[in-house]
């Protein structure tokens, strides 16, 4: 009979115990983001070939204001549901849908992503069919709500019809912003978004009497048409912004006020910021206690075992010479914005990985094991199938667009092949026994700093990189520690390192915006 020392549960116990609040709280949020339509109808339709969807209240009498909405850089009309629900709930039309480029649109973003007559255009002149197409759905007012990338969209096109009764501009930065235009202009920035913050006090400045606007306070007359306010999200990001509820009920108070609509003193708001993270947060738990069911590949476990002086080089040495040879190649092969020249920066930073893996192991005889090639395969296509059943899943029906359309399978196939050279060089580098403690977080940093070395030597072409960077930190975050539970329990570092090539190359295909070559 094996003994344990008083009060002190059982490794297996606290497994359970964690594995069964995990699934309670995947139950949970699942019930609650599967009753976030509540009181709502979605009909599909297009415009021109661009997806749309409608939201419409269920009990909906007569007619009502339409509300187009628009999603920013990367995102999809999925991101922009928030919105989209608590306005509909309120009574309004409300109408996202796809860019050219981005989510379930086919069509690839055409023109220069730099100029006001290249992407801008292209983009200005897609929204305005939407809306043509969205205005016969409601009473004939309109609106227009966008995000970030969208908010100058959505200002052009406001300022090029008479329609549009009011803006909403959400993360705003647009230098098309007059002191007359567009008609009731409503920014709103999230209070850990410093730029978008003072830039939405500058637009609110060109019409306000005081010479510093606050936020918070509406300038202007609102039934004129020349209203300004500039809104703060509290405790939010460029993203947490389209799900913090100060963002919906800003946005609707300003549509009411536009459109002459009573408000309602306790708006209906979609609260599922915060289900989606509960939701998040237990699948991330739950993978723990689920990776002790994975096979055992190797024993004793495998990997180069290198201490912090005999890592030095293969950490540094890449980062440093990665941009700068990749700042001599071509790499425009792929029609997607940066993901050809990620797939590669990728696919080189693990060759020259590996190349200083050998040189610093050269003449080292390494320890003898058994591996089970059989094992390593079983338990591969575990983790991917997990990633796809409880990651790819909720994000794509709750979030934002996260499973690649057909049209978007061969970029997935070409960035796999960059991130495979990588994942598998960087698995191998920071396991082992004798690897340094913290050799897996500093490998993933030494990455970061060499992306924005990258960015550093050629800013216009690859400063929308810096947009994902917060993605690609959450998405090391949590393969991270993937990672190391399925390192500690099969003892083989390629587990993971194909497991996680294979998501974040889903992810790059799946939301990076398609471009005309």
């Amino acid at each position: 009979m094996t003994m344990r020392e008083p009060g002190r549960p059982a490794l297996g116990g606290i497994r359970l115990l964690l594995g069964g609040l995990a699934v309670v709280a995947i139950g949970v949020a699942l019930a609650q983001l599967q009753d976030a339509r509540r009181g709502v109808t979605t009909e599909a339709m297009t415009a021109d070939g661009t997806p749309m969807t409608v939201f419409r209240p269920v009990d909906r009498t007569g007619t009502a204001p339409v509300v187009v909405i628009a999603h920013g850089f990367a995102g999809s009309q999925q991101l922009m549901q928030p919105f989209a629900v608590t306005l509909a709930r309120a009574g309004y039309v409300a109408v996202t849908f796809d860019f050219a480029g981005h989510g379930a649109n086919p069509r690839p973003l055409t023109g220069s992503i730099s100029r006001e007559d290249g992407a801008t255009r292209r983009l200005v002149e897609e929204t305005a069919r939407v809306v043509d197409r969205a205005k016969g759905l409601g009473d004939g007012r309109l609106a227009l709500l966008g995000h970030s990338m969208a908010t100058d969209i959505i200002v052009r096109v406001a300022q090029s019809r008479a329609d549009v009764a009011a803006t909403v501009a959400v993360s705003m930065f647009s230098p098309a912003v007059t002191a007359a235009s567009p008609r009731n202009l409503l920014v709103i920035a999230g209070e850990w978004e410093g730029g978008l913050r003072r830039e939405a006090l500058r637009a609110v400045g060109l019409v306000s009497a005081p010479a510093s606007p606050e936020a918070g306070v509406t300038y202007g007359d609102i039934a004129a048409g020349s209203a300004r306010r500039a809104a703060v999200s509290p405790r939010a990001e460029h993203v947490g912004v389209l799900y913090n509820e100060a963002s919906l009920r800003e946005a609707l108070a300003w549509l009411d006020a536009s459109f002459g609509r009573p408000a309602a003193a306790s708006p209906d708001l979609d609260g599922r910021g915060v289900w989606i993270l509960l939701l998040l947060a237990g699948v991330v738990v739950l993978a723990w206690p689920l990776s002790a069911l994975l096979p055992r590949v190797a024993a004793p476990p495998v990997g180069a075992g290198l201490g912090w002086r005999r890592i030095a080089l293969p950490l540094v040495l890449p980062a440093l010479l990665t941009p700068v040879l990749l700042r001599f190649v071509p790499t425009n092969f792929l029609p997607v914005i940066v993901g050809d020249y990620l797939a590669v920066h990728f696919a080189a930073y693990g060759v020259l990985t590996a190349l200083c893996i050998a040189f610093v192991q050269r003449g080292r005889t390494s320890p003898s094991s058994t591996v089970s090639r059989g094992a390593l395969a079983t338990g591969t296509l575990a983790l991917m199938l997990f990633g796809l059943v409880a990651l790819v899943w909720p994000v794509h029906s709750f979030v934002t667009a996260f499973v690649p359309a057909g049209h978007r399978l061969p970029l997935f196939a070409a960035t796999l092949a960059g991130t495979l050279i990588y994942f598998l060089a960087d698995e191998w580098l920071t396991r082992g026994a004798g690897a340094a403690r913290g050799a897996f977080p500093a490998s993933k940093l030494a990455f970061l700093v060499s992306l924005g070395l990258a960015v550093a030597l050629d800013f216009q072409r690859l400063f929308f990189l810096l947009i994902i960077v917060p993605v690609i930190v959450l998405f090391f975050l949590v393969y991270g520690l993937f990672s190391a539970w399925a390192f500690r329990r099969s003892g083989h570092p390629f587990m993971a390192g194909i497991a996680n090539a294979f998501a974040f190359a889903w992810a790059i295909a799946a939301t990076f915006p398609l471009v005309a070559r």
